[in-house]
C-alpha cells in the first residue's frame, strides 16, 4: 500500500514507524540488533570517546519508512538527530522524504497518528498560502 505521510517516534531502544493515510494505519516496530548500552563514557576514561552508533539499527528505520513521501521524525531525546545524521551520510535518498523533526515524549500509538496528522494538516496549510 502506498502512503503519502509517515511519522517515525524512536529513542535509543526502538522505533516506531507508522505510515498513515486517510483512512488506514500500518505500523512497523525496529529494534536494535544489540540491547541498548550507555552511549556515553564515564567521566575521567582512558579514551574519553563516545561509543558508536548502531549504523545498523538507523538503516533498517530507513528501510521502513520507504513508501511515504513525508516523513515526520519525533522522539524524546538524542536518537532522532543520530537518525538524520545517519540519514545525511549514508540514505542521501531519504533527505527528501524528511520534512520535520520535533521533540517528542512517549506516546501512544492513537496519540502519535493524531499528533502526525495534526503537524501534517498544518504544514500543507503553510505551503498552500
Amino acid at each position: 500500500m502506498s502512503h503519502y505521510h509517515a511519522v517515525v517516534w524512536l529513542d535509543h531502544n526502538e522505533a516506531h514507524v507508522m505510515h498513515i493515510s486517510p483512512d488506514d494505519v500500518e505500523k512497523s516496530v525496529v529494534s536494535p540488533a544489540t540491547p541498548h548500552r550507555n552511549l556515553h563514557r564515564k567521566r575521567g576514561s582512558v579514551s574519553g570517546s563516545r561509543q558508536p552508533e548502531d549504523q545498523h539499527y538507523y538503516h533498517e528505520i530507513v528501510e521502513a519508512m520507504k513508501g511515504a513521501a513525508e516523513v515526520l521524525i519525533v522522539g524524546p531525546g538524542q536518537a532522532k538527530l543520530e537518525l538524520i545524521k545517519h540519514i545525511h551520510s549514508h540514505d542521501h535518498e531519504a533527505t527528501k522524504q524528511v520534512v520535520g523533526v520535533e521533540t517528542v515524549d512517549h506516546p501512544s500509538d492513537a496519540q502519535l497518528v493524531a499528533y502526525a496528522r495534526k503537524y501534517f494538516v498544518a504544514k500543507d496549510r503553510m505551503l498552500s498560502q
